[in-house]
């Protein structure tokens, strides 16, 4: 017999997960290329050949007491500075070993970060649509998910409505910019102007409420986009980071945390989400992988493979009919359903081969993700499937 809290995450289970074991099944049935399955995001490009060379230098000279043994729960002290030392390179910040905390992936440290700073029924603020995982996070923790509806119009964040839901019981606010579903980057003017939000409340309610930026998708951007480092403009913020889509290595599992000094409250809260990373089951970031990144830290990403991608995706369905903001990060491209019920879109879809996550998935309804980090054949491949599935709703 399972919990009751479990019983609506059984019943309600990952729409992308669904769909992703759907894709599965259709290439069983149709072979790999003819099937084109834009529901997961799992990066296609290879990691960096220096991934591949690191590990084969740690396992070769490493002791393995050192390589595969515990270390603090925070992460081997080395390598958290090595990383501090590079974002302080980048940012122009002053980040010593003691503000990282190594975490596995980016889920475990917003996990990690609200065991830290929620209390039952603290509220925590998201903007849609939004990575619906983080409601089961904050569900974790006995929260309260505060959903601000999306302006569809820029994706850009809903400031208005967002200041208006702000409340005594707010104890944080999840951004994630370059955005997943939408590919949006978040502006410097949205940022500047949702710090200021921010103090005004603290201010207003004698609380502290902490900006937690979610950043799996910070090196992929394009045309030119800039991507604000937030510690530079609230003091409050909490950084996650995961290496899953900048170092196309998702199944290792390995990021980290930063809480700046400027933080309230920061040594007790960087020793407070420490603990977390223990008694949430972790205990430490994969030993192997951490000591990979340090020798990888300043690693290029692939962006010009994803946004060959992108355009080529972008361009082709925008030439057929369809509608969608055109994105400038990350690597999904929100599609707008040429019917109300994207749900009944998706499934005229399969008849095509297309697997599409449904937006109400991200609590965006009317809308569906396509993640174009599919090989460029996939998305060459898969326009003619479009270009029938517009004829069948009259497009163009």
């Amino acid at each position: 017999m399972i919990s009751e809290k479990m019983k609506p995450y059984v019943k309600n289970n990952s729409a992308i997960r669904m769909m992703f074991e759907e894709g599965n099944r259709l290439r069983a049935i149709y072979g790999p290329d003819k099937v084109f399955d834009f529901s997961l995001g799992n990066p296609s490009v290879p990691a960096p050949d220096c991934v591949k060379e690191a590990i084969l230098e740690l396992v070769q000279e490493e002791s393995p007491l050192t390589l595969h043994g515990y270390m603090s729960n925070a992460g081997f002290e080395d390598v958290r500075q090595t990383i501090a030392e590079s974002l302080n390179r980048r940012f122009g910040t002053a980040f010593s070993a003691h503000n990282l905390i190594m975490t596995v992936g980016a889920a475990s440290g917003l996990n990690i970060t609200l065991k830290a700073i929620l209390n039952p029924g603290e509220e925590v603020v998201v903007f849609a649509p939004y990575f619906l995982e983080y409601g089961a996070y904050v569900r974790n923790y006995d929260g309260v998910l505060v959903e601000i509806s999306p302006d569809t119009e820029t994706f850009q964040p809903n400031l208005a409505e967002f200041e208006s839901k702000i409340t005594a019981k707010t104890r944080a606010v999840i951004v994630n910019t370059p955005h997943n579903p939408t590919g949006v980057v978040y502006s410097e003017e949205t940022i500047r102007s949702l710090a200021a939000i921010l103090r005004k409340k603290q201010a207003e309610f004698g609380s502290v409420i902490y900006l937690i930026s979610d950043e799996p998708y910070r090196e992929l951007v394009f045309d030119g986009a800039k991507v604000p480092w937030l510690t530079g403009f609230y003091e409050n913020t909490i950084v996650g980071y995961s290496y899953s889509k900048s170092l196309s290595l998702p199944g290792e599992r390995i990021g980290y945390v930063v809480i700046p000094d400027e933080a309230d409250g920061s040594s007790e809260l960087i020793t407070a989400v420490t603990i977390a990373n223990r008694t949430c089951g972790c205990v430490n970031a994969p030993s192997l992988m951490q000591k990979v990144i340090a020798k990888c830290v300043d690693a290029a990403c692939d962006v010009e493979t994803y946004d060959r991608n992108r355009r080529a995706l972008y361009e082709g369905l925008t030439g057929l009919g369809y509608t969608c903001v055109k994105p400038q990060g990350a690597f999904y491209l929100f599609l707008k359903s040429p019917v109300p019920d994207e749900k009944a879109f998706c499934e005229e879809g399969k008849k095509y081969n297309i697997l599409m996550v449904p937006g109400s998935s991200f609590a965006c309804p009317g809308y569906v993700r396509l993640a174009y980090c599919v090989s460029y054949e996939t998305i060459m491949g898969s326009l003619p499937a479009f270009e029938k599935l517009a004829a069948h709703y009259g497009l163009k």
